[in-house]
């Protein structure tokens, strides 16, 4: 079976350049994420923790 994939993948042309995409969005969203995580106001980081423990917007049914 993983011959049959294996040569299957090397008859589609430019398909080399797939795994490469896919590491540079993998790399470019975890360094970003990283980016915004130690850029963030503190502020708005309590804000938003604070939210699961806010009793005023707590909808009953």
């Amino acid at each position: 079976m993983l011959k049959f994939v294996k040569n299957h993948m090397d008859s589609i042309a430019g398909i080399e350049i797939y795994p490469v995409i896919s590491l540079l969005i993998f790399f470019t969203f975890f360094v970003a994420l990283f980016w915004w995580v130690f850029t963030a106001k503190k502020d708005y980081i309590q804000r938003m923790s604070d939210i699961p423990l806010d009793n005023e917007n707590d909808t009953t049914l």
